[in-house]
């Protein structure tokens, strides 16, 4: 392809965009925002579900919880958690007569830091347990830390030995011509420089129906695509769905009704080959970001040596349709 990227329509300067969310939006025409629909899947995976009627509590499921957590928060909570527990104790020590050896007496920052000694089993010697009252209190909390840290361990060793997948998907899709039909597309590409085995890729529509009782009901329709699997995915992959007879989105203006709160919900699972374990990868299309008459602009070219490359700097980059 020798024509550029449409200015105004898709930047080609995405890349420079500090905020993923603000260069979905440069994805658009000037003045254009996709409508604000409610969604099953955000763009970046996450299920945008709110659950009523069931506990929201953590204690019900703490482990799950800790584990779903993002990163900063999850040592934000061990950290404090960490800390509170050394509180409590500092606390105990100071409620006995003179505990600890060496320590000014009723000093919380004494009684904390020896806390912090005997929970992670320092024991500089310059401070020490000097009476029953505060060898009870060493006991338990020699038993908390040994405790604490497994548990610890086990939540943070669970995290980063997850297998975890990098996909990254075009912020827009798009309907061009492909062998004369018209077909939805779009791109998903591996960001890691592996390999992902056996890729399969689905797309689901969802969509509201009223039944002849007039009861609503949400809908799945599974899209039959052009390529659902991949022996070894790589580089990129462009997804195509063509809209004949009887595809799910061959009435189009049904999938673009604003009642039907319309959204097309895309899953990607494969064997990563560096874990050898499965992971997935998940992403939605609305209405808003199904481009008409518009197709990708092409990724691969080549060196100054002639090596042949791919360009994601034009990942997500659209143009119009060329007129043959």
């Amino acid at each position: 392809m020798s024509q550029r990227p449409l200015p105004g329509r898709i930047d080609p300067g995405l890349r420079k965009s500090r905020s993923d969310e603000a260069s979905r939006r440069r994805c658009f025409a000037p003045g254009v925002r996709p409508r604000r629909q409610p969604r099953i899947v955000t763009p970046d995976g996450r299920f945008d579900i709110a659950r009523l009627g069931v506990s929201a509590s953590p204690w019900s499921d703490l482990y799950h919880w800790m584990l779903v957590q993002s990163t900063p928060v999850f040592f934000g909570i061990v950290a404090l958690f960490y800390l509170l527990t050394n509180a409590l104790f500092a606390v105990a020590y100071l409620l006995g007569d003179d505990p600890i050896a060496n320590a000014r007496p009723g000093s919380f920052a004494d009684a904390f830091f020896f806390s912090v000694q005997t929970m992670a089993s320092i024991g500089y010697g310059a401070m020490y347990p000097q009476t029953p009252y505060a060898n009870a209190i060493v006991t338990i909390e020699a038993l908390v830390g040994v405790m604490g840290l497994a548990l610890a361990t086990g939540l943070i060793f669970a995290r980063f030995s997850r297998p975890t997948a990098k996909i990254m998907f075009s912020h827009v899709a798009v309907i061009a011509p492909y062998n004369g039909v018209p077909t939805f597309m779009f791109r998903c590409a591996n960001q890691r420089r592996n390999r992902i085995l056996e890729a399969q890729i689905t797309v689901t529509l969802v969509r509201n129906e009223t039944t002849r009782e007039g009861r609503s009901m949400r809908r799945f329709y599974d899209l039959p695509l052009v390529r659902s699997q991949s022996p070894i995915f790589a580089l990129s992959w462009t997804v195509m769905h063509p809209l004949e007879p009887g595809s799910p989105l061959y009435d189009y203006a049904m999938f673009r009704h604003e009642d039907a709160d319309a959204e097309l919900i895309v899953t990607l699972t494969g064997l990563d080959e560096t874990f050898s374990q499965t992971i997935h990868a998940r992403h939605s299309y609305i209405p808003s970001e199904v481009l008409e008459d518009m197709q990708f602009y092409d990724l691969f070219t080549h060196t100054a040596s002639g090596q042949f490359a791919i360009d994601y700097a034009h990942f997500h980059d659209v143009m119009p349709v060329t007129e043959t």
